[in-house]
């Protein structure tokens, strides 16, 4: 069917469709919404692999009860500009959008604030929380992790090792905001197994298969032993993307205390939320001028 053709919905009545489902699955009414918002906003951005396509895995997350449904997470750490929190399992999105909240307050304050989070369910859409901050002149930066996956190969390697850790950044400026939001390896899982999925192959030699042979086949994600996504730059420059991999890392499961070297509580993550107030710094208005 061609796309003219398909049905269309406004926004609106996408996020009421999703909230209602969340909260028929018993998820509080003010999770529900965020997450449901938050789904939207990723189709709305262009990130289908990371929208509503969502809606359904997490809902039999739910189901299975790897999803809590209500309840706040634990402050571990608190410092003036700094906390660590345990997100108990409760959905990414909502906890995601509080931690950008309390870290704009900590700018507020100190002119910068960081938020890292451990045993957060998935995220979703980074740059869904970016116009959150940067409708109010700040900066925002977030990461993500998942100690329970290996998908991404280490430059000359053939055996997975990390998830793709994404890192978003949304940047206040004269006129639309820049909204930057990358996997460090050169593409998504998700975005993948959409291919897969569809009977499609990759734009290009994106993966390797268990023989280390570069390959544009995402099927090769599925075999036994899997093959694996390459780095952001390849096979020729995949250390630079490999390099960003493990910052992320460090700055999620490291900041955080909880990783890898922990035991898996399933699909999850570990998250790094840092705001910056620009008036702290060489003020907001020269900022804007320098960001166009």
């Amino acid at each position: 069917m061609p796309s003219s053709a398909l049905p269309r919905y406004s926004a609106d009545a996408l996020v009421a469709f999703a909230a209602t489902l969340l909260e028929r699955s018993g998820v509080r009414d003010d999770i529900a919404r965020d997450v449901a918002d938050v789904l939207t906003t990723g189709d709305l951005l262009g990130h289908t692999t990371h929208g509503l396509h969502l809606l359904a895995p997490y809902l039999t997350e739910i189901e299975k009860g790897a999803m809590t449904k209500s309840g706040e997470p634990t402050i571990v750490n608190s410092r003036a500009a700094g906390e660590t929190w345990d997100g108990n399992r409760l959905p990414g999105p909502w906890l995601t959008l509080r931690a950008l909240d309390r870290a704009a307050a900590m700018a507020a304050t100190g002119g910068t604030g960081t938020v890292v989070v451990r045993r957060s369910h998935h995220i979703a859409c980074l740059a869904a929380y970016l116009l959150r901050a940067t409708a109010r002149g700040l900066v925002a930066i977030v990461q993500s992790s998942d100690p329970t996956v290996k998908a991404v190969v280490a430059h000359g390697g053939t055996t997975p090792v990390i998830t793709p850790n994404p890192i978003a950044a949304g940047l206040p400026t004269s006129g639309d905001p820049i909204l930057i939001d990358i996997s460090s390896s050169i593409t998504s899982m998700g975005f993948a197994f959409q291919q897969r999925d569809a009977g499609k192959k990759l734009p290009g030699a994106w993966l390797i298969d268990n023989q280390g042979n570069a390959t544009d086949d995402p099927a090769a994600l599925s075999t036994d032993p899997p093959g694996a996504l390459l780095p952001l730059g390849g096979l020729d420059a995949g250390y630079k993307g490999f390099g960003l991999t493990l910052l992320v890392e460090a700055l999620t499961a490291g900041l955080s205390g909880f990783g890898r070297a922990d035991s898996p509580e399933g699909w999850g993550g570990t998250v790094f939320v840092q705001v910056l107030d620009p008036c702290a710094f060489g003020g907001l208005d020269a900022f804007r001028r320098t960001t166009w």
